[in-house]
């Protein structure tokens, strides 16, 4: 399962769509402070971030994940138009992996099977 963190509503339709069309559950929050509450009750197998969201931003949600000590394990996705490759600040935030807005639906999957190799191998996370 996945909890995609999104404000932007169309965004986080495709993104949402595009997960579930390749077996994924899902959870959407339109903020971070959602998302971290859905991360909490759900805990999933992988977080896809926007950065700037209202409430709770993307590296603030992976700060939160990181320092839960049932929760820190979980991959965090981190996906931005704002950050520049290479500036460290999703890194520095515990993300996982960084992904520059816009990116293609494939771009996203494939970095999903990467995080989660065996899951989308066996059961389609």
């Amino acid at each position: 399962m996945i909890v995609v963190a999104e404000d932007h509503d169309d965004i986080r339709y495709v993104v949402q769509r595009s997960l579930e069309r390749a077996g994924h559950r899902v959870v959407a929050a339109a903020d971070g402070a959602t998302a971290l509450a859905a991360v909490r009750e759900h805990r999933p197998d992988l977080v896809v971030t926007d950065v700037d969201m209202p409430y709770m931003t993307g590296l603030e949600l992976c700060r939160a994940i990181r320092a839960d000590d049932d929760l820190r394990h979980i991959p965090v996705v981190v996906a931005s138009g704002s950050l520049m490759p290479g500036d460290g600040l999703a890194e520095d935030a515990g993300a996982s992996a960084t992904l520059l807005k816009p990116f293609l639906p494939a771009q996203l999957l494939a970095l999903v099977a990467q995080l989660l190799p065996s899951r989308c191998a066996s059961d389609g996370a």
